[in-house]
Formats: C-alpha cells, sequence, structure tokens
C-alpha cells in the first residue's frame, strides 16, 4: 500500500498514554453525588476499624511538630482509601481537582494551553502537543520539553493533577515553567489565558475525503459531531474519517449517542455488574444518515469511551476500524461528588462488545493495522490518515469499504 502524502497542511496532535490538555483521563461514566453516611450508620465492625483514624488525627495536632489543617489530613486519607482498592481507575480528588475536571468536560480551561503525558517509565512529564496561538505556543515551548519546576517548585514528587494545579491560574497572571529540552533547563515566564478546547476538530482532505477528530466524550459531543458533519456536507463526499486517536474516553451517555450516529439501531455495549447482571444499552435511533463509508482511526491511547464506540462500530460492522491497538479500558466507572467539594471515582461494571468481548488489558485490534510512533511533531505527514484516504478511494484486494447503510443490508 503506497502513502501519499497528506496535503491538507497541518499536524494532528499525537497526544500519548496518560495525555491531557491538562486534564486527567476520563472515566466512562456518570456523575452522582453521593450519600453522606454518618458515623452511626456504619456496622459495627467498620466504626471500630475507622476508630484509629480519629485517634491518629488527635494524636497528630497534639504531638507533631509542625500545624496541620484538618482538610490537609482529611485529603491524604480519602486519596489512600481509594488506593487501598488497588484499582488504579478508582480515584479520588480532592475540591480543587475535581473542579478542574468538570471545566474540562465543558473544553473550558484558564491556563498556558500545552498538552502532556506522564511517562510511566521516568514519571517524566512530558509536553507532547500545543494548542495553536494559545500563550504557550507563543512563549516559546517545545513538544518534547519536559516540565522540570513550576514557579521554582521542582515538579519531580508532583502528579499530574499536581502540576496542572501548580500551572493553572486565573487568566492574566504569570507562571514561570522551567523545562528540561535535552540537557539545558529553559525558563519561560508566561501570562495564563483563558482557553477553549476545540472538541471536534473537521475539514475536507485530499480525494474529497471528509475528516472528523473528536477530542473528548463531553456531554457535549453529539451536538458537535453533528455540526460537523453538517459543515462537512458528508454524504456529498467520497468517504469519512474519524479520529479517535488519543482521546481518552469521557461520559458513557456520550459514547452512547456517538455510537447511535453511526449505528441505527440494536445492540452497542453490555454493562456487567458484580451481582452477575447484565444490563444492555441499544442505539438511540438517532443515527446521522451517513451513506459513505467510514473509517475509524485509533491507536494505544484510545482509551475507554473511544473504545466502546470503535468496539461497537466494529462488531456491528459500520466502519473500518484502522491504526494501532487501543488502550484496553473496558471497566466502568462512576463519579461521586462528596460534601468536602471533592469526588470519588469508582469502578462499578465491566463493559463489553455488542458482541460480548471485554477488551480489557487486551484493546480493540484494529481490522488494518497501521503502525505510526511519531517523534517529529512539527511533520505534517500522518501515515494512518494517508492510510485511510487510500483505503476509502482504493480498497484492498478481497475487501472494499462499506457505507453504514451498506452494512446494515447485508446483515439483513
Amino acid at each position: 500500500m503506497k502513502f501519499q502524502r497528506v496535503k491538507h497542511g497541518r499536524f494532528i496532535l499525537t497526544f500519548a498514554s496518560a495525555a491531557a490538555i491538562f486534564l486527567g483521563g476520563f472515566a466512562i461514566g456518570t456523575v452522582n453525588t453521593a450519600i453522606q453516611a454518618q458515623n452511626g450508620n456504619l456496622p459495627p465492625d467498620a466504626a471500630a476499624a475507622f476508630d484509629p483514624l480519629s485517634e491518629v488525627y488527635e494524636l497528630i495536632q497534639s504531638q507533631y511538630i509542625d500545624d496541620i489543617d484538618a482538610q490537609t489530613l482529611a485529603d491524604g486519607a480519602l486519596h489512600g482509601m481509594v488506593e487501598a482498592l488497588g484499582d488504579r481507575f478508582s480515584s479520588y480528588m480532592n475540591a480543587e481537582e475535581y473542579e478542574m475536571m468538570n471545566a474540562d468536560l465543558e473544553g473550558q480551561i484558564e491556563g498556558i494551553g500545552v498538552v502532556i503525558r506522564t511517562d510511566e517509565e521516568t514519571n517524566e512529564v512530558e509536553v507532547v502537543g500545543l494548542l495553536e496561538g494559545a500563550p504557550a505556543q507563543r512563549a516559546g515551548i517545545l513538544p518534547g520539553d519536559i516540565f522540570y519546576a513550576v514557579d521554582d517548585v521542582l515538579v519531580e514528587t508532583m502528579s499530574q493533577y499536581d502540576l496542572a494545579t501548580h500551572v493553572r491560574g486565573p487568566q492574566g497572571t504569570s507562571v514561570k515553567v522551567t523545562m528540561m529540552r535535552g540537557d539545558q533547563l529553559i525558563e519561560f515566564e508566561i501570562i495564563r489565558e483563558s482557553i477553549t478546547v476545540p472538541n471536534v476538530e473537521s475539514e475536507v482532505l485530499e480525494d474529497q475525503i471528509g475528516y472528523i477528530r473528536l477530542n473528548q466524550f463531553s456531554s457535549t459531543a453529539r451536538a458537535d459531531l453533528d455540526a460537523a458533519l453538517e459543515s462537512l456536507d458528508v454524504n456529498s463526499l467520497n468517504g469519512l474519517i474519524f479520529d479517535l486517536r488519543d482521546n481518552p474516553g469521557g461520559l458513557l451517555s456520550s459514547a452512547i449517542d456517538i455510537s447511535s450516529a453511526f449505528i441505527p439501531d440494536g445492540l452497542i455495549l453490555i454493562e456487567s455488574f458484580s451481582d452477575s447482571v447484565q444490563q444492555e444499552y441499544l442505539a438511540t435511533g438517532n443515527d446521522a444518515g451517513i451513506e459513505v463509508p467510514i473509517v475509524v482511526l485509533i491507536n494505544e491511547s484510545s482509551a475507554s469511551a473511544s473504545e466502546l464506540v470503535a468496539g461497537a462500530m466494529q462488531d456491528r460492522d459500520v466502519a473500518t476500524i484502522m491504526g494501532e491497538t487501543s488502550f484496553g479500558k473496558g471497566t466502568v466507572q462512576t463519579w461521586n461528588t462528596l460534601s468536602n467539594g471533592g469526588g470519588v471515582r469508582l469502578t462499578i461494571a465491566r463493559w463489553l462488545t455488542p458482541n460480548g468481548s471485554w477488551i480489557h488489558g487486551a484493546g480493540v485490534t484494529p481490522d488494518i493495522v497501521v503502525e505510526w510512533s511519531p517523534t517529529d511533531y512539527n511533520n505534517p505527514d500522518d501515515p494512518q490518515i494517508n492510510a485511510a484516504i487510500d483505503f476509502l478511494i482504493n480498497g484492498i484486494p478481497g475487501e472494499q469499504p462499506l457505507s453504514p447503510a451498506e452494512a446494515f443490508d447485508n446483515a439483513a
């Protein structure tokens, strides 16, 4: 297969695992208000087990050399309680972090506008992209720069959320970030701005192929997708590329709505709970009426809701999945709002594709594998997009792309 250079003249940002626009990966799920249990409502054995928490608090207040406020201690206890579950997808956020996450879901941030990832081996936080025209880009920060300090505070012990909290702040205020570029330390003084993060990017590529990139499954994702499809006049084109690469996920309701744009009816996913109860989610019946063939792009950083949508479209034969095997997150989380303004995310179920596959740890395997590990973030060439265009125009021996309508007709 011969790949030709995409001529649309810009680089599609590719994030990496745990990447965020100073936000964390989203969980599939909804936000609930937690029922606050009082100590008197705890079972006797649980009440006895939690008594030492009060004892330790009193000892710290009476004996510890420094003054520590109660909220700091409570946050530490809450973090520890959730971490004891041993589930990487369950977590606690304090009020500030939780508010920041909710703002991210609405696509509005106050900060400098960089896309980051945490290296799982070194724990370094690396810039992998910059929002066009944002303060960080104007200041001269480059992809590949590694955060060393923020306002002279070393970041080596910070989590990604801690770093985000330090970097963000009210628009008009300044922040000093020190970056490691190769073996050099470079300081930047940057004025924060209010930044709108685009949830959907769309354009017409060469050979009259439509392109839509979805960055997260927010509450407005379906409306944004519908607007992009209308703007492209998608059914007048030769095909559609739906890009879910580096999309960390989002709301379950949004994933159902997005899937329903491409799947006219029937099963989208199955939730399996700890008591063996299963719940089926069906298409809403509000499909977008797409009549052209579709390629869905995924990579190792397509996670959660992205995998739900790609898996459903693959099982229901409404699209060709292309790229690299996805992240492999097959569990469902729900956010619970706490009385302190914070939130707890807990894993409540496994989810299965329409064919009953659990992709946890394995990921969604593309129908056509096209590998790409970009190292030059200023190079506009994207072999996965090129391969998708080639497939939509020429197909491959023994397989031609089908539109969703054609796929459903064949199934009937």
